[in-house]
């Protein structure tokens, strides 16, 4: 016999103020003589007002590691009068920890100083928090732990500092006048990114008092079979879509081509983000019974930017999954794209807003445009 697995708490982690779009600038800096041309652009497409990010805007100088947000959004899961100490499992997830090595988790469980437990990190970009949420759930359902912690976290605005753009600038003037798209697929990403941190408490046991959100199911799927990478840092993308990664290029060479760059190949992304995130998945949900969009009374979709909200609901149209967008909730507006840490953030307010109601159903859209994966959670108001 399986267990049944309940989030008990949600929590979320924003560091410092947040930042309206007339400050992002001020803030991570400016690139070059001028202020960036994409930027205003770019902001009324993604819809995003305020974000937070890890950073002095006096100094610029970064207020908090990757792994101090994550540790921040443990450190607030307090409902019931939970102890962290009694963490048997922490799994953690991001996109960019904070070095090479040792793996993120380990430096979280550090960073906490909790007593001696289990510990995994998963590794990817926005489903790397949700394999987290994932391994955690397993780990309860399978009867291996009785209760586990997994967080999500990012701190996108370390590498999205104008200090770390400078040198590019400085070396690339003659290619970036002829291929503007360069400029373009990085400065993209400048105005998209943000800081935080979500961490959700799992148990086999629902809350005594209030409610539990039951998970049902965490369905995902890669498509890396079928599609070249679209978004990367670490490497290169080749002529034939292929990746040449850091270690086959100079020290030298890392600074020069700006190796390091978080990349997104753009037009990939609006070609094909909504048929392999959401469409084809979607398709295969509904057919195989795991989804009845009427039965859904809360819709929480990860997208990146407001500019795809519209294209989502099309896409799920196209799938037979016809979900009102008055059903739909999101913070992106005010908390901004935090990647792995998105779905945990939304899922914070919502879980924390006193409208979920017993027997109501959840369902959490993720993607991830790394190499085109996907991830759907099922849950239950209990």
């Amino acid at each position: 016999m399986t267990n049944s697995v309940y989030i008990n708490d949600i929590a979320a982690f924003l560091p410092n103020d947040p930042v309206d779009n007339s400050e992002i600038e001020a803030v991570l800096g400016q690139v070059g003589e001028r202020p960036s041309r994409a930027k205003k652009l770019i902001l009324r497409s993604n819809k995003i007002k305020t974000r937070h990010y890890a950073i002095d805007p006096q100094s610029g100088k970064t207020t908090h590691t990757n792994a101090e947000i994550a540790a921040g959004a443990v450190r607030s899961l307090n409902r019931n009068d939970f102890d962290i100490n009694s963490i048997e499992l922490l799994a953690c997830g991001t996109t960019l920890p904070d070095q090479l090595l040792p793996n993120h988790a380990l430096m979280v469980h550090g960073e906490l100083g909790i007593p001696p437990c289990e510990v995994i990190a998963t590794s990817g970009i926005c489903l790397s928090g949700t394999m987290a949420l994932k391994y955690g759930y397993m780990a309860i359902l399978s009867g291996q732990n009785s209760n586990a912690v997994a967080t999500g976290s990012e701190n996108a605005s370390s590498v999205m500092r104008a200090q770390n753009f400078e040198n590019e600038v400085q070396s690339k003037v003659a290619q970036l006048e002829k291929h503007p798209e360069i400029a373009f697929e990085k400065d993209f990403l400048r105005w998209m990114l943000s800081d935080g941190g979500g961490a959700v408490r799992m148990s086999d046991t629902p809350n005594a008092d209030g409610i539990s959100l039951k998970i049902d199911w965490i369905f995902q799927k890669s498509y890396a079979n079928e599609l070249d990478a679209c978004m990367y840092a670490g490497c290169e993308k080749q002529e034939d879509g292929s990746l040449k990664g850091w270690r086959e290029y100079t020290p030298h060479q890392w600074l020069e081509e700006s190796i390091f760059s978080v990349k997104q190949d753009v037009k990939l992304l609006n070609d094909k983000i909504i048929e392999y995130t959401v469409t084809r998945p979607l398709e295969e949900l509904v057919e195989s019974g795991k989804v009845n969009p009427d039965e859904i009374d809360h819709y929480l979709p990860h997208y990146s930017s407001g500019y795809f909200r519209d294209k989502v609901y099309a896409g799920m149209i196209e799938a037979g999954c016809d979900i009102p967008q008055e059903k739909w909730f999101t913070n992106l507006p005010s908390k901004g794209n935090t990647g792995s840490a998105s779905i945990y953030i939304i899922l914070e307010e919502l879980f924390h807003s006193k409208t979920l109601k017993k027997g109501e159903k959840l369902l959490c859209y993720i993607p991830e445009s790394g190499r085109f994966s996907t991830a759907f959670m099922h849950l239950s108001v209990v």
